[in-house]
């Protein structure tokens, strides 16, 4: 063997050893607003590198019938349509070995003390930026936390969930919630026993209060999916 091919051996031999890559934290979304899934899903995939969105569940049954279920962590939604306790969801979450963060639209101190009692490792108010829930997560998951950008720069990159919501007038709420189940502007005016113009109104109004907290919904898809990410779709 040659002095260079020997030189090269040497220095293979004495050069450090390329740091094992950590395994990314297999992640599973439970939640019944398919738009909110698929918001939170783009997301991750796109800010938190070292999480693998591997189940997205619109339904209990179809989490844990998923052949990828137990995942490394799981977020519930606490409001599910299904008739099936926070409890129950979280302990049989447990049982199968995947730790659970809750997270809510419904930030109370009674659903809180439920989510952790039934063993949930966290639990997390849907006004948070995702930025910071995953945060929270690693947390929970014990591995190193990624910087929280400052929210005056870029704050879309937040994440698609984590804004204040607007203060909506009861008629506002009203109209909005009807207008975004898929009835027509004049449906929802009949629907509330008021005039067009009026239904209309409304439907202005919620669009200039989203606008003014940089939570775009001047068209439908766009105000669909802040109720979605605002619970109002329950």
């Amino acid at each position: 063997m040659s002095s260079i091919d020997r030189s090269s051996v040497n220095w293979a031999a004495d050069a450090p050893a390329a740091p094992a890559r950590q395994p990314r934290i297999r992640l599973a979304i439970l939640d019944d607003h398919e738009l909110l899934l698929d918001s939170l899903g783009s997301w991750i995939g796109t800010h938190a590198p070292d999480f693998e969105l591997v189940l997205s569940a619109a339904t209990w049954l179809q989490l844990v019938h998923s052949p990828n279920f137990p995942t490394d962590l799981v977020f519930i939604d606490f409001q599910l349509k299904e008739a099936v306790s926070i409890e129950a969801r979280v302990r049989t979450c447990r049982a199968a070995g995947a730790k659970v963060i809750v997270i809510s639209s419904v930030d109370t101190r009674e659903a809180r003390e439920r989510a952790l009692a039934a063993g949930a490792a966290d639990f997390l108010a849907k006004s948070l930026p995702m930025a910071r829930v995953m945060d929270a997560a690693r947390k929970v998951m014990g591995i190193p936390s990624e910087p929280i950008p400052d929210p005056s720069w870029r704050s879309g990159d937040l994440g698609p969930t984590l804004q204040p919501r607007p203060r909506l007038s009861a008629g506002e709420e009203e109209a909005f919630k009807l207008y975004v189940t898929g009835h027509s502007t004049a449906e929802v005016a009949e629907q509330m026993n008021v005039q067009y113009e009026t239904a209309k109104t409304y439907l202005r109004r919620v669009r200039e209060k989203y606008a003014r907290i940089n939570r775009p919904a001047g068209k439908k898809a766009e105000l669909i999916r802040r109720a979605a990410e605002d619970g109002y779709l329950e």
